[in-house]
């Protein structure tokens, strides 16, 4: 069935209009032009009535009566601007449209119109947080730091009353080796906590025997005596890397402050930091002789040694 006609229909036309409805409603072919013409028509009408109404109306022969004919006329001379020689090419427009919105989607058959939608997998939820490191070792220099999570002052989560305990335990040989360095005790024992996480970390041999190695001290070619292997992170280039070391085993802590004595004051290295009495100074002193090459040496170190932990224990002690 071809479009209907409505070239030479009137605008005016009821009996015309309500025609052009049942078919359009009823999907009836070639409806969509006939319907999109019409459209055309009323766009076409308004406009000409704009441009009306924008024109003086004071003519002698100016009237209700002229302006209702006036109306027709523009009705009239749209419908034939939309039918006749294309139109505006809003009809065209329309139709189109219109064709597309009746398409059975059914008879699409498999016509990837639309493409299925992709989906998007979220992430895996993560099994843990690698936790911070607060120690990293010098590869060239004698010292390593172990990984531990700290609060603000050093100490572990959950440990507070370890800490007591464990400056208890060191504070003697801490203040031993304060007499032969001039170092004040309570750094010492400040930097054994950085560097064991108040005594939890230190390295201990395959049969879990502690090897009193508070302060990190590697196993050079100059030391003859026992050894335990363990896993460090050592700053290179700015990178953390983690590799295992050979780390000097002691008898006892009081060994073990005596070869950090020993350490601090035969190398020239350390000259600057012997006999020190300002925490920060000595701090940055360590990490700039090499001590370790942890960015934030010097920082967590001041930090514990001026802590509310090391200092509450050392009034209790």
């Amino acid at each position: 069935m071809s479009a209907p006609d409505i070239s030479s229909q009137l605008a005016i036309d009821v009996k015309g209009l309500n025609a052009l409805k049942r078919d359009a409603h009823g999907n009836a072919p070639g409806a969509n032009k006939a319907v999109a013409q019409q459209f055309e028509a009323l766009f076409l009408q308004t406009v000409l009535k704009a441009m009306r109404d924008a024109t003086p109306h004071d003519g002698i022969f100016d009237s209700e009566q002229s302006r209702m004919f006036e109306s027709m006329l523009d009705q009239q001379l749209a419908q034939s601007l939309a039918t006749k020689g294309g139109g505006t090419g809003l009809a065209a427009m329309i139709e189109k449209q219109l064709s597309r919105a009746n398409i059975d989607p059914q008879a699409l058959g498999d016509l990837p119109l639309m493409p299925p939608p992709r989906p998007f997998p979220l992430p895996a939820r993560p099994v843990g947080i690698p936790l911070p490191q607060t120690g990293v070792s010098s590869s060239s220099s004698s010292a390593n730091s172990s990984s531990r999570l700290q609060s603000a002052d050093g100490v572990v989560p959950g440990t507070r009353a370890g800490v007591q305990d464990f400056v208890d335990r060191v504070w003697p040989h801490a203040h031993e080796a304060s007499q032969a360095t001039g170092i004040p005790a309570h750094f010492m024992v400040a930097q054994a906590a950085l560097e064991t996480g108040w005594g939890k970390s230190e390295p201990r041999l395959p049969d879990g025997r502690p090897s009193y190695n508070l302060f990190g001290i590697k196993a050079g070619k100059s030391w003859s005596g026992p050894v335990v292997a363990a896993s460090t992170t050592e700053v290179v280039d700015g990178v953390a890397q983690k590799q295992v070391e050979q780390f000097r085993v002691y008898g006892s802590y009081a060994e073990a402050f005596r070869d950090y004595a020993n350490l601090l004051t035969s190398s020239p290295r350390y000259a600057n930091v012997v006999g020190i009495q300002d925490a920060s100074a000595f701090a940055r002193g360590l990490q700039q002789a090499g001590y370790a090459t942890d960015p934030m040496y010097a920082a967590k170190l001041t930090r514990i040694i001026g802590g509310s932990a090391l200092r509450s224990s050392l009034l209790q002690g």
